[in-house]
């Protein structure tokens, strides 16, 4: 059979974005499910559970190159050219005062995000939600409590700051480098180990989460 590529993409990515990247690939590698290989999570393999794995480190005309490749027959693992590897859905929608909101909502119906503001339109909302969808991934985390920093490079334009609130609970908000607050867990969690679990389902589910919007 001729040699056949079903996906490539070569872009320059921040340190962030690639953790990311390969802690997604890895968990759904521990838990035996499909993984994605696009950042819209819609091109996702199978991968059989023992696979070849190489590992090189090459060095040529100025350049240093790492590649890290898996190899199995074909009849072993499956290819979906339109999966939806995403567990979360975006829902746009119209609060009680008249502006448009965000929310995203978990396959399992808990809300892991929210915008915490109104917007003035539909369309403005839909562009913060994308601002989140680009920026999740790849955001530091600071701990308030601790007056971490986040590293100067590397990461995306914005922030996840994690925070004990008034009431004792632990909540997350992402915060972007003009300032504004893109998103935020619109809820406390009974820890701090918790609300690093939320900001991470979200982290991982942004990229290629539908968005529902009314008419």
């Amino acid at each position: 059979m001729d040699d056949e590529t079903i996906h490539e993409d070569r872009a320059p990515r921040k340190r962030r974005q690639i953790a990311t990247f390969f802690q997604r690939l890895a968990d759904r590698l521990g838990r035996g499910e499909p993984v994605s290989v696009d950042d819209g999570q819609s091109v996702a393999v199978d991968v059989p559970p023992e696979p070849d794995m190489a590992v090189k480190l090459n060095r040529e005309d100025g350049k240093t190159t790492l590649e890290i490749g898996l190899e199995w027959s074909e009849e072993d693992g499956d290819i979906d050219t339109e999966a939806a590897t995403s567990k979360a859905r975006f829902e746009v929608y119209e609060d009680n005062a008249g502006e448009s909101r965000w929310r995203l909502v978990h396959r399992n119906g808990n809300i892991i995000a929210d915008s915490g503001e109104g917007y003035v339109s539909k369309g403005k909302a839909i562009q913060g939600l994308e601002s989140v969808t680009n920026n999740a991934p790849g955001a530091y985390v600071v701990d308030q409590s601790k007056d971490d920093n986040p590293p100067e490079q590397g990461g995306s334009n914005a922030t996840f700051e994690l925070f004990e609130d008034r009431a004792g609970k632990w909540r997350w908000r992402l915060r972007h480098d003009n300032g504004n607050i893109i998103a935020d867990s619109g809820q406390g969690y009974s820890s701090k180990q918790k609300a690093k679990q939320g900001l991470d389902s979200v982290r991982t589910n942004v990229p290629g989460a539908p968005i529902e919007a009314p008419e």
